[in-house]
């Protein structure tokens, strides 16, 4: 992270918090002016290293499940790999899709509500490109815990906000109604949009949309504003670390250990694949085992286990599925 200096950091963590909050807050958190804010920002914008904000919605809470692909290529072009990411990028219920490297070639994280409607796509896809694929492995997501990005700041560590997390999974399914969900879809990409921006495109108040937004955040079907990082800028990889347990007695107490790592972004549960995934941001692909001998040593005799990839790019992040209110 060379070429930001702490209050670059602090900033960043900040917008990572809550990035809707104004700048003018921000700045009193950081100790710097609002106008000093405002350049710093827009200084990381012009740059690369924000590429953009985004809502974490828990589509679960509207009744989707969340399934995770691996696919690895065979005998295909790059204009065919291009074509795939493509017709995965415009499936309405795609949540992301990346390229890696490792033991696959691309992730994607699909939300599916309507069973059918999902064969459909899969096996659309299976008879366009399924000759390119030659091998495919996929999971049932049970949670996701999503953390605060500690490592931006490790001197406010300890600091209790730096451990909070967000949860994404199953729970009680919320209804929502047309306007939530046209105010959902308008900062699920945009998760800084001004309130008055807001209500005006959506034909209501300000006070309307702000207890709307209030009201989602208490049913958890809003979780937090966040910011997009490009890593890259900073020297850093994100990486996917997936773990097989000997002992899964021991899962819930690893689990806690590894959550105490500040790199440590996010947590995943699925059925299927690994017993465990983690995403983790470093400078360097040893501290990855460093980290694993860390855990065999702690732990002996509990990790039968692991292998990890490298994020290469992140080509979609919606956390709600692009479909039409019914």
């Amino acid at each position: 992270m060379e070429n930001l200096d702490l209050k670059d950091r602090k900033i960043l963590y900040q917008l990572d918090l809550n990035c809707r909050q104004s700048n003018a807050q921000i700045g009193r958190k950081v100790g710097l002016s609002k106008q000093v804010v405002d350049y710093r920002i827009k200084r990381m914008e012009d740059e690369g290293i924000i590429t953009g904000y985004w809502t974490a919605i828990n589509s679960c809470k509207l009744g989707y499940n969340v399934y995770r692909y691996y696919i690895t290529f065979q005998n295909a072009t790059q204009k065919i790999k291009d074509e795939i990411i493509d017709f995965l990028i415009k499936y309405e219920n795609t949540w992301t899709v990346y390229s890696a490297t490792g033991l696959f070639d691309l992730g994607i994280v699909i939300w599916i509500k309507d069973l059918q409607r999902f064969t459909n796509f899969w096996e659309e896809f299976n008879d366009t490109y399924g000759d390119y694929i030659s091998e495919k492995i996929y999971s049932v997501l049970l949670n996701t815990h999503a953390y605060r990005h500690t490592y931006l700041t490790p001197d406010l560590y300890d600091n209790a906000e730096s451990k909070k997390y967000i949860k994404i999974g199953p729970g009680s399914i919320v209804d929502i109604d047309k306007l939530d969900f046209e105010l959902l879809n308008m900062i699920v990409l945009n998760a800084r949009k001004p309130l008055i921006e807001i209500a005006e495109q959506l034909k209501s108040s300000s006070q309307t949309i702000s207890y709307r937004i209030k009201n989602l955040m208490n049913n958890g079907i809003i979780q937090l504003f966040r910011v997009r990082i490009n890593y890259s800028k900073l020297n850093l990889q994100q990486f996917f670390l997936g773990i097989w347990f000997r002992k899964l007695s021991k899962r819930r107490e690893i689990w806690r250990f590894i959550e105490e790592n500040p790199n440590i972004t996010q947590i995943v549960t699925c059925a299927g694949y690994a017993d465990l995934q983690a995403e983790i941001i470093i400078d360097d692909v040893d501290k990855i085992e460093n980290f694993m001998n860390t855990i065999s040593e702690k732990f002996p005799d509990t990790i039968r286990k692991y292998n990890y990839s490298i994020c290469k790019k992140q080509y979609i992040l919606r956390c709600l599925p692009d479909m039409k209110f019914k």
